[in-house]
């Protein structure tokens, strides 16, 4: 029989079996509720407390110039960040960072001191911080200083093409520009790795989980050495004639590439906005500010003319002695004259002549060549907020529409457009689309190029041709004088346009001065197009020598071979560069700015051939050919076909003139000629 004490001790060991049973399986239940039962909820848990996902930033592609030189590139940036919790002191925290990142003290621990007492524990300090200053960090030791690299956009030519390649915002994410338009093939796709950390954030084990995409790499049209030339003579000039804005495309006429785009004014994209900038700064004027082009506008006028009726460059045009009667408005011309060749009024820029045309062209067909000559519509180009300019339908025309429109007015453009236009006359009557993209390739992909449209034949081949002359003589004896390039010929036209106040409700006297043109004559290689927003002087004066500055330089960079002489006597007419187009049809004729007055109006014809006749220039000098009993369109084309100018006063039949018939005349003395009836 056991004794008590064995029953005791053998009662207490079932008891404390028991209770060891039942914990275990009190255990088992709880190791299984949270291993099976809730096992993917505390390992999210466990995951959250010691892993982190961390993004890996795809390189954001680069920008680059026909030639290579680099535009735009991404670099590695360190930004600074710290737990407010963590922090042991934070007014010598505060005193650190601010001597180190160069920041306020003050400011920097009133803002650590209100993520400490609302229990933040990540706080940003400084983004994309200079690597000089990250190094200083980073030698401290601090464990409560903590780093994260990003991407920081660069643009080693500051102001230069700025409104072209545009700028990001602190997202990485372009919002201007190119970087805008591109962002999708620029961006790249961003990767993730997986980190596993300590408790004090520490990467103990890192995983890729997915790798990043690089960006593609994008190669422009643009020539960066041209697109420097451009900036620069468009600041020298807005900043010397006092304008508002101004902006120059310069590009090859054949296939639409585009070799400089410049606005102004300019800005730097390596620099956020300061506060106060106005917006119009980083507006893009070339392509997204329209304007009433002016008389740089009658080439196409004259261009339709050519295709559409009987008109010649010797027709004969009447001008009105500077005024006309149209449906009860009287327009007022610049100058006086009675009458004037298709030739004549393009280079002396009549607006009473190009209102003549216009209505022999006819409405109808005078906005169908428009809309040929891509007006009215944007023109394809890859850069955001372009403008299509403004062409009215038919239906909305009044009755003097045609008068302005002629003149250019009711109507607007931009400069890109008139770049466009310019090429229709250079390539042989095409329009081309305008390219800025050669090629997108991504890192060690396939190069990608964006096939170009086909162009659209806008007018006849010898349409074209004879357009070319026709501008050639604007440089050699009208309004372009300014444009005259040493070495190369050049053809172009003036434009000088009344801005309208939209205020006082009334046209001022300050201008859209413009300049459109293309060089060499007989094979061209560049076309430039230039516009001064809100000049005070005409476009003959303050664009032309924009246009020659820039040209002069291209073609030498281009390798274009001289196809004149260096030197080539500028002629001994005095230079009127006035081409104004009056847009208020009822007021009188807009007198010439005080800065760049006209000489008095003389009814003086130079002939469209005079220069390319070299028997003409000889000392011995041509003889006065009798113009006696002849009519004034009998004159003009026998003038014009000897290569002499000549004076007319009054109308009906020549009947006197002077020099006296078979007198000798010196090179470029005119023959004044009285009309009677």
């Amino acid at each position: 029989m056991e004794s008590r004490a064995a029953k005791t001790f053998t009662t207490r060991l079932f008891l404390l079996v028991g209770l060891a049973l039942v914990w275990a399986f009190l255990i088992l239940c709880r190791l299984f509720y949270l291993q099976v039962v809730h096992h993917r909820t505390f390992r999210e848990q466990a995951d959250r407390q010691t892993s982190r996902r961390v993004e890996l930033l795809a390189d954001r592609g680069g920008i680059h110039d026909r030639n290579g030189a680099l535009l735009v590139r991404s670099l590695q940036a360190d930004s600074v960040y710290i737990n407010p919790l963590l922090v042991p002191d934070r007014a010598v925290a505060a005193e650190i960072l601010a001597r180190i990142l160069e920041l306020d003290r003050q400011a920097l621990y009133d803002k650590i001191q209100r993520a400490f007492e609302r229990r933040r524990g990540f706080l940003w300090i400084a983004r994309k911080t200079p690597a000089a200053a990250a190094v200083r960090l980073k030698s401290l030791n601090l464990d409560w200083i903590r780093f994260r690299t990003e991407q920081q956009r660069q643009y080693p030519k500051g102001v230069l093409a700025a409104h072209l390649v545009g700028a990001v915002d602190f997202a990485q994410q372009g919002n201007l520009g190119l970087e805008q338009s591109l962002d999708a093939d620029l961006r790249g796709r961003n990767g993730q790795v997986r980190m596993l950390a300590d408790v004090s954030d520490r990467g103990i084990e890192t995983q890729v989980a997915t790798e990043p995409q690089a960006g593609k790499n994008v190669t422009l049209t643009i020539d960066e050495r041209i697109q420097f030339i451009a900036g620069r003579e468009l600041k020298a000039a807005v900043e010397r004639e006092r304008c508002t804005s101004g902006s120059v495309v310069v590009m090859n006429p054949h296939n639409g590439e585009i070799l400089a785009l410049a606005s102004f004014p300019e800005f730097d994209p390596n620099r956020p906005p300061p506060p106060g900038e106005d917006p119009a700064v980083r507006f893009n004027n070339a392509v997204s500010v329209p304007f009433e082009p002016g008389s740089v506008f009658k080439v196409v006028t004259v261009a339709a003319a050519l295709e559409t009726t009987r008109l010649r460059p010797e027709t004969v045009i009447p001008c009105g002695n500077g005024r006309i009667n149209l449906f009860g408005r009287v327009v007022h011309d610049h100058h006086s004259y009675p009458a004037l060749t298709l030739a004549e009024v393009l280079a002396k820029s009549s607006n009473i002549g190009a209102i003549n045309v216009g209505l022999k062209v006819g409405d109808p067909q005078m906005l169908e060549y428009i809309r040929r000559f891509g007006f009215g519509r944007k023109t394809g180009l890859p850069l955001p907020a372009e403008s299509a300019g403004l062409v009215r339908p038919l239906n909305r025309w009044q009755k003097t529409s045609i008068a302005s429109v002629a003149m250019g007015h009711e109507i607007s453009t931009t400069t890109l457009q008139l770049a466009v236009a310019s090429a229709v006359f250079a390539n042989g009557g095409l329009l081309v689309q305008p390219k800025l993209i050669l090629w997108r390739q991504r890192p060690g992909g396939p190069v990608e190029r964006t096939p170009a449209p086909a162009p659209v034949r806008v007018l006849k081949p010898e349409t074209a041709i004879t357009m070319r002359q026709l501008m050639e003589a604007v440089v050699l004896n009208g309004t372009g004088r300014a444009a005259r390039l040493d070495g190369y010929s050049a053809g172009g036209k003036t434009g000088t346009a009344q801005i309208f106040d939209l205020a006082a409700r009334k046209f001022t006297h300050r201008y859209n001065a413009s300049f459109m043109g293309f060089a060499p004559v007989t094979s061209p290689a560049i076309v430039v197009a230039v516009t001064l927003n809100g000049a005070n002087k005409y476009g003959g004066t303050v664009a032309a020598p924009v246009f020659r500055a820039i040209a002069t330089e291209a073609l030498r960079l281009l390798s274009v071979p001289k196809d004149v002489p260096e030197a080539r006597p500028a002629g001994n007419d005095p230079v009127d560069e006035n081409d104004l187009a009056i847009a208020d049809l009822n007021a009188p004729a807009t007198p010439p700015p005080a800065a760049a007055p006209a000489p008095a109006a003389q009814p003086q014809l130079p002939v469209l051939v005079a220069a390319a006749r070299p028997g003409l220039a000889a000392g011995s000098g041509p003889v006065a050919p009798d113009f006696q009993g002849k009519s004034m369109r009998a004159v003009l084309r026998a003038s014009l076909a000897m290569g002499l100018r000549v004076e007319i006063n009054g109308s009906g039949i020549a009947r006197g003139q002077a020099p006296a018939p078979g007198s000798p005349l010196s090179p470029g003395q005119p023959v004044r000629i009285e009309f009677a009836p």
